[in-house]
């Protein structure tokens, strides 16, 4: 059972291949995903932009060179996207946003709820940008951008086995380190 956006998709890649031009098209239709991909990783508005920009410059550059091996073009556009996240994070480390702890402020009906299920939240993403590299990364991929064991092993340049073998090793370690954190009553 074939995908019908697939094929389309597949004749925009041809397209843009031969005509530059022509990239625009799957700029629009990636642009949204891939950016808030990168957002959720350097956690600044401008410094998305920029990596964003960088992404889609750098696959226009290497359409002509693009090589359909039937996976979705949008894991090509992730492999770009982790590559260039990781010359950002060799420059700069990111810090922790201020606008993070903004919202808890306002009134609402449940707010020490909200508060105490936002701060489980955040403690575990922080747990997440602690694990090496390619674990986080894994993670990231799987369950922030939902994407496919297979899509990520080629996003990162990994065979699957070795992205489950990542994404078992960081639950695990998820596991233990946010067990320790939690209140014994």
């Amino acid at each position: 059972m074939s995908d019908p956006g697939r094929g389309e998709e597949r004749e925009l890649v041809e397209r843009a291949k031969r005509d530059s031009r022509e990239f625009g098209a799957l700029y629009d239709r990636h642009f949204q995903q891939i950016y808030r991909f990168v957002y959720s990783r350097v956690r600044e508005q401008t410094a998305a932009e920029d990596v964003t920009s960088e992404v889609f410059i750098k696959a226009l550059k290497a359409m002509p060179r693009y090589q359909d091996t039937g996976r979705p073009f949008a894991a090509w556009l992730y492999q770009i996207a982790v590559n260039a996240i990781a010359d950002r994070y060799r420059s700069l480390r990111p810090s922790q946003p201020l606008e993070d702890f903004h919202d808890l402020s306002v009134a609402g009906p449940a707010l020490e709820e909200v508060a105490a299920q936002r701060d489980e939240i955040r403690r575990i993403w922080a747990i997440v940008e602690e694990l090496p590299e390619q674990q986080r990364m894994a993670l990231v991929l799987k369950f922030q951008e939902d994407m496919r064991i297979e899509d990520i092993a080629v996003a990162m340049g990994k065979t699957p086995g070795a992205v489950k073998l990542l994404i078992h090793r960081g639950v695990s370690r998820l596991r233990d380190e946010a067990g320790a954190l939690r209140p014994v009553d």
